[in-house]
């Protein structure tokens, strides 16, 4: 489709698209602060579940169309990536929260089970590329497996908030979720939300858009699919997460902005049953490549990293810093270089 197009058009449109995505994702953090507050679900549960869906929507589209376009590795690494940089977005916000390390402030325990849940998820993949092929009318039972457990998380998560059986030590550094002046549980939020999904149709519009782009320049420049699935359509369909997660660090919503990564990286799983079913030569976890399964690895090991920093609770790290979010950065540095080595 964008074949005529000469590659500063291509790089024109996808940048077009990123800030489109950009300033979406930039909005969607009021809403979904502001709509936690009057519903009163709270930062974590919102944050993970409505903002981390509604973030990941154009990586969504993106993987799905590299699916239809029978491009498994690209439909693949496009969601595993996404994780990847996601959690490193999430390192760079404890940065730039300078009063304590950002895992030991937004102690919520509904984002550490979140953390368990995507763990769980993503072993479900390197379960399947594992054993043999099976695909019922073209898709592979994982990818249903996929659904049933993010549900089950989804479920599970709410009840936890509601009925916590831990919960974390209360320090001066404890940041609480509390409603802002003006939002209180039980005030109308059909306004709100209904911006909110004006703004979702926007994201799915842009990602799209950086989709064909990706897949007319894996073609035209002879690029790997993994390499332009993880690093740029993944980074470019994860500038809400950024954007949500810095601007939710300087209004204070600190478990809205750690729940909108890790709910964001679990919502990114089911871009593996999009693109299974979307997929139309067999099961999409036997047409990738090793390179997809090192992303995976990577995502698997950072997440990892994430949840023992939740659960350690750091106070103050080198500079302020969390030594989990040096290791996370550390390791995201480290994998590109490898992709680049292997190049």
């Amino acid at each position: 489709m964008l074949s005529s197009f000469s590659l500063w058009a291509l790089l024109g449109i996808g940048a077009v698209a990123a800030t489109v995505i950009l300033f979406a994702g930039m909005r969607m953090t009021d809403l979904a602060d502001r709509i936690a507050d009057r519903t009163g679900l709270g930062e974590a549960v919102v944050g993970g579940v409505l903002l981390g869906a509604a973030t990941s929507f154009s990586g969504t589209i993106v993987s799905l169309t590299a699916a239809l376009d029978g491009r498994a590795s690209l439909a693949f690494s496009n969601g595993i990536g996404g994780i990847a940089a996601q959690t490193a977005f999430l390192a760079v916000a404890d940065i730039l929260y300078r009063r304590a390390n950002l895992e030991h402030a937004a102690a919520e325990l509904a984002n550490v089970f979140q953390c368990g849940v995507l763990l769980l998820l993503l072993s479900v993949p390197l379960a399947a590329y594992a054993t043999p092929e099976v695909a019922i009318w073209g898709v592979h039972p994982a990818s249903l497996l996929l659904v049933l457990l993010y549900g089950l998380g989804v479920v599970a998560t709410s009840r936890l908030r509601a009925e916590p059986m831990w919960r974390p030590v209360e320090t001066e550094d404890t940041r609480a979720d509390t409603p802002d002046d003006g939002d209180e549980p039980g005030q109308r939020a059909t306004g709100l939300i209904v911006q909110f999904a004006v703004l979702m149709l926007f994201l799915g519009a842009a990602g799209w858009a950086i989709g064909q782009v990706g897949g007319e320049m894996t073609d035209r420049l002879n690029l790997s699919a993994s390499l332009v699935g993880a690093l740029m359509t993944a980074v470019a369909t994860s500038l809400p997460e950024l954007v949500t997660t810095i601007a939710a660090v300087r209004r204070g919503a600190l478990q809205l902005a750690v729940g909108g990564i890790i709910g964001g990286n679990t919502f990114d799983t089911l871009f593996l049953t999009i693109s299974d079913v979307g997929y139309r030569d067999g099961s999409i976890y036997h047409a990738i490549q090793t390179s997809d399964l090192f992303w995976l690895t990577v995502g698997m090991i950072m997440t990892a990293i994430l949840l023992l920093g939740l659960l350690y609770r750091e106070r103050q790290g080198p500079g302020g810093i969390g030594r989990e979010s040096l290791a996370i950065l550390g390791l995201y540095a480290g994998a590109i270089a490898v992709q680049a080595i292997a190049l």
